[in-house]
């Protein structure tokens, strides 16, 4: 049976590769995409490919439902914003429950310590509340907890330039371990579902990468791929606070590094389950493999 899919987030890194490998497994009268603007280019690119391009808003229930008329699976990105991520992702579901739209695939966040208590719940813990939304709504789903993307490593340590500079990974997470997953593993296993609905219709599933690995690791496996020695050092968090004051970043960054990299020394993202490698049917990407395409 055919089923109109609807991807948000299209413009974005995940939401685009989605959409790209659904191009390839089902026709494209099977496929919408939602964005703000669609004068933007990668828009524009969507509608010249002949996918359908509908207008919304996660702050505009009105625009979104609009937008899901005539949607069947809905591909629901979370929204950027964690401060006012939960309004927004009331809003999506209740247009969706509105219009009818009979399955969800949300992609959530994996963390260990599901309490106010832990120090990342001011970032994730609207993913739960939207987890709520959606089981409440009756609308069937699929929740996709997702890991930290493979992607988010040179957002904390720095691209290959500015390593080279400083010759070291200079964050407060000790020894602790993350299941990193690149967004491309991501993708490929959310299409399997989106194709697949009522296999997984109703399930939680956490994807974590196959390897959990240390910023320590990490460290090697750059300097061998760099030739260059590439040191890990895990200060306090007061000091890295203050040696990033040094360097000029503003609050909110050096706020948001020491929240994740406090939560990865206690091991929140230190997950051993295998539901991304089930629906993937292999492991995924090697961390060295993702490693030496961002820094060869």
């Amino acid at each position: 049976m055919k089923h109109k899919i609807l991807v948000t987030g299209a413009s974005g890194g995940l939401g685009s590769l989605v959409i790209n490998l659904l191009t390839k497994k089902t026709e494209i009268e099977n496929l919408a995409v939602l964005v703000r603007d669609e004068t933007k280019e990668l828009a524009k690119r969507y509608k010249s490919d002949g996918i359908e391009v509908k207008t919304g808003d996660y702050a505009n229930k009105k625009s979104l439902i609009k937008a899901f008329y005539g949607i069947d699976i809905l591909y629901f990105v979370s929204a950027g914003d964690d401060h006012q991520r939960v309004q927004l992702h009331e809003n999506v579901v209740n247009a969706a429950k509105e219009v009818g739209i009979k399955h969800i695939i949300y992609t959530s966040g994996v963390w260990k310590d599901e309490t106010i208590s832990s120090s990342i719940a001011p970032l994730v813990a609207s993913h739960k509340q939207t987890e709520n939304f959606i089981k409440s709504s009756g609308i069937t789903y699929t929740i996709v907890k997702h890991n930290l993307y493979a992607e988010v490593i040179e957002m904390l340590i720095g691209n290959k330039s500015q390593l080279l500079k400083t010759k070291t990974i200079y964050l407060p997470t000790a020894s602790g371990l993350s299941s990193f997953v690149p967004k491309k593993d991501l993708a490929e296993a959310e299409v399997t579902i989106l194709l697949n609905p009522t296999t997984y219709a109703n399930k939680t599933l956490e994807f974590n990468g196959s390897e959990p690995i240390s910023f320590s690791e990490i460290a090697n496996k750059i300097s061998a791929i760099v030739n260059e020695p590439i040191h890990y050092f895990s200060p306090d968090v007061t000091e890295f606070k203050a040696e990033m004051n040094k360097f000029g970043l503003p609050n909110h960054v050096i706020e948001i590094l020491s929240t994740f990299s406090l939560a990865i020394a206690k091991g929140e993202f230190d997950q051993q389950s295998f539901d991304l490698e089930k629906v993937l049917g292999r492991k995924t990407t090697p961390l060295s493999k993702f490693l030496e395409e961002t820094y060869k």
